[in-house]
């Protein structure tokens, strides 16, 4: 630890902590005094020697409100990752009280039949574990694992997350390769001779998701790689439950789904895959980590292991590069 983290691990408070992030987010005196159950003057000598312990202005003061300028907002994002941190122990501490081996914080797509899978997984090979499973949006998660709220964050590796800021600050694995799958609940189309194509489809009464979905982007890409335009769906619904239910509902529709989500409805039986040709590829899933752990929880490790087991090819590799990853240890 050097002098000047020295000075600050003395000097600053939890206290402080907390008024960084009240402040970012709330952008008042008053509105942080409302969280914090504390009076503006006390608020005000307490950025005060935040600032002082800095060494630098945090935030800007204006008729608006305090914005953070630069130095603030990175100073209030540690903050609120120490704070992340500290609320972590304080659950790992209550679960290996509470009897528990090891604790585990995952995020993850509302439908995935890998995660569940490994979870199965690592509870036998490391019994006594808990796993608290978050469930949203891969950028949502990434955020939440970057705030330190998550372990890791199993999820689509999009193009546009390889092309964001945050990437050099992700470890991700790949864990498992994605394609649409066509399921229904009746009898399978048959091509007037050879293989079933997308354009054999084009007049069927469609399930997809929504336009901003790289399912549905997929499978308008399915259709036009084959010079047709793509079908209208008679239904757009993005959420996995009510595909399900609708699926068994009515055997006359067919549904367009990432491999994961797939795997998940023939697990639950009542529908069947649909072969289509040419195979359509989704982006990779993968296991995300953050970079700056140096030293992982051994059960994160062990959850990755159990992803592998599980997981189809191809085994798991650095993004970006020919050789296959074999995940730290610490």
């Amino acid at each position: 630890m050097d002098s000047r983290t020295d000075h600050l691990v003395r000097k600053l408070r939890l206290r402080h902590l907390e008024l960084l992030v009240a402040l970012s987010e709330t952008a008042t005196m008053r509105g942080a005094a409302a969280r914090l159950h504390l009076s503006q003057p006390a608020l005000s000598k307490m950025l005060g020697e935040i600032e002082a312990c800095f060494d630098a202005r945090l935030f800007e003061r204006s008729h608006q409100g305090m914005q953070p300028n630069a130095l603030g907002a990175s100073a209030a994002y540690r903050a609120r990752a120490v704070l992340h941190e500290l609320e972590r122990a304080t659950e790992e501490v209550a679960a290996l009280k509470s009897g528990a081996v090891a604790l585990l914080r995952v995020g993850a797509p509302s439908v995935t039949a890998a995660v569940p899978a490994a979870v199965a997984e690592l509870r036998r090979q490391v019994p006594g574990t808990v796993v608290q499973i978050r469930e949203g949006r891969v950028h949502e998660l990434i955020q939440r694992l970057l705030a330190g709220e998550l372990d890791c964050v199993f999820g689509a590796v999009t193009p546009e997350l390889l092309a964001a800021d945050i990437m050099p600050r992700l470890e991700p694995v790949l864990m498992l390769e994605d394609e649409l799958h066509v399921l229904t609940a009746g009898a399978p189309p048959r091509p007037d001779k050879g293989r079933l194509h997308w354009t054999d489809l084009r007049d069927a009464p469609w399930m997809v998701p929504p336009r901003d979905t790289l399912v549905r982007q997929a499978f308008m890409t399915a259709f036009l790689n084959e010079a047709a335009a793509p079908p209208t769906p008679v239904i757009e619904v993005m959420s996995s439950v009510t595909i399900g239910a609708l699926l068994r509902a009515d055997p006359t529709l067919l549904c367009a789904v990432r491999r994961e989500h797939a795997t998940d409805e023939l697990a639950r039986g009542g529908v069947h895959r649909v072969e289509v040709t040419p195979r359509v590829p989704l982006p990779s899933f993968g296991l995300f980590m953050r970079q700056e752990d140096l030293q992982r929880p051994p059960v994160v490790l062990a959850f990755a292991e159990a992803l592998r087991r599980v997981a189809r090819p191809p085994r798991p590799q650095r993004l970006g590069a020919r050789k296959t990853l074999e995940v730290r240890r610490t």
